[in-house]
């Protein structure tokens, strides 16, 4: 036992050496943050085009994730190897797009030898380096400082410090746009229609109502035993309780069943109305499914009833439908 955790104890105290030299790195980057951060911004905020992201080695994986974040947080955004650019790839840049370029030396031959060509295009160009003295650094229209000092790596060769305050400096940047933009949660899901996000925001109470005859729906005057028959052939733990014009006048639950049972009364001759619930809860069908169970939650029912303009049921949906559609 004491020599495994001998064998534990050195990677333990690599882990924390590594974190706390990549959090000194984070942390570094509040005293870059200068006017070319902003600058940045406005320049992503004013692009008509794409924002292209470019980048070299581990900076093209960090270079990857910005544009998808941006992507998915309201920026248009794109990931092109500065290789590739160099064979072909360039046809995907215009002067509508903006131009984002990662390298911690600011001198990488790939992305320098491109450079010409960007400026010429008259794209707007904003670097991510750690040498503000750099030719990519000079030649950006705003270079946004990582200044990390010392790579988490003992050799001091693998990006590590350095590719995780490009990320943080990425995440800055997309989120300072989405904000900047006032870009909703509602937003964010159209871009993640397949997620549980997507589900929980897209979906409407229409989209997973039971509608038609599978509404549980009884008159009033109804008796209690006749009501219980509705109950049970529509499964939802509960049924609507009309007036002639077809108007919701009030629910019956199992709760309301409980309760009545208490009383003692005759099943087969007590009217519905006299035992239902008269003040339900009712929604639009346009309300999404996600306020839909907040409003059930709130008001601890288990059960919902989308009424028309004319207060006629058109739907009903239980937790049970929400489980179903990933809403919960």
């Amino acid at each position: 036992m004491n020599k495994t955790n001998d064998n534990i104890k050195p990677f333990i105290a690599s882990a924390i050496r590594t974190i706390k030299l990549e959090a000194e790195a984070v942390n570094d980057l509040l005293s870059y943050l200068d006017n070319n951060f902003e600058s940045a911004c406005r320049l992503m905020m004013e692009c008509t085009g794409r924002i292209i992201i470019t980048g070299m080695g581990k900076s093209g994986h960090i270079g990857n994730k910005i544009a998808a974040t941006l992507a998915s947080t309201g920026s248009p955004a794109f990931y092109v190897h500065p290789g590739e650019a160099s064979h072909g790839d360039m046809g995907m840049f215009t002067s509508n797009d903006v131009v984002l370029a990662l390298s911690n030396s600011g001198e990488t031959s790939e992305i320098v030898t491109i450079l010409p060509l960007i400026k010429r295009m008259g794209a707007p160009l904003i670097s991510i380096t750690a040498n503000p003295l750099s030719t990519l650094s000079q030649a950006a229209n705003a270079n946004l400082h990582i200044g990390v000092e010392k790579e988490a790596c003992p050799l001091g060769l693998a990006p590590t410090s350095s590719t995780t305050a490009q990320l943080v400096l990425g995440d800055a940047l997309a989120i300072a746009l989405l904000e900047a933009k006032g870009f909703s949660a509602e937003d964010f899901a159209f871009s993640h229609p397949g997620g549980s996000l997507g589900r929980k925001l897209l979906l409407k109470a229409k989209d997973i109502m039971h509608s038609g005859i599978d509404i549980p729906i009884v008159q009033h005057g109804t008796t209690i035993n006749k009501t219980l028959i509705e109950v049970t052939e529509k499964r939802l733990g509960m049924t609507t309780v009309v007036n002639e014009r077809g108007a919701l006048i009030g629910i019956f639950t199992d709760g309301d069943l409980r309760r009545t049972l208490d009383q003692e009364l005759n099943l087969k001759t007590t009217p519905i109305e006299e035992v239902m619930t008269h003040q339900c809860t009712t929604i639009s069908g346009d309300l999404l499914a996600a306020e839909a169970l907040k409003i059930m939650q709130d008001k601890k029912i288990n059960a919902l009833i989308i009424c028309d303009d004319d207060n006629r049921p058109i739907g009903a949906l239980n937790m049970h439908d929400m489980l179903k559609a990933g809403v919960i």
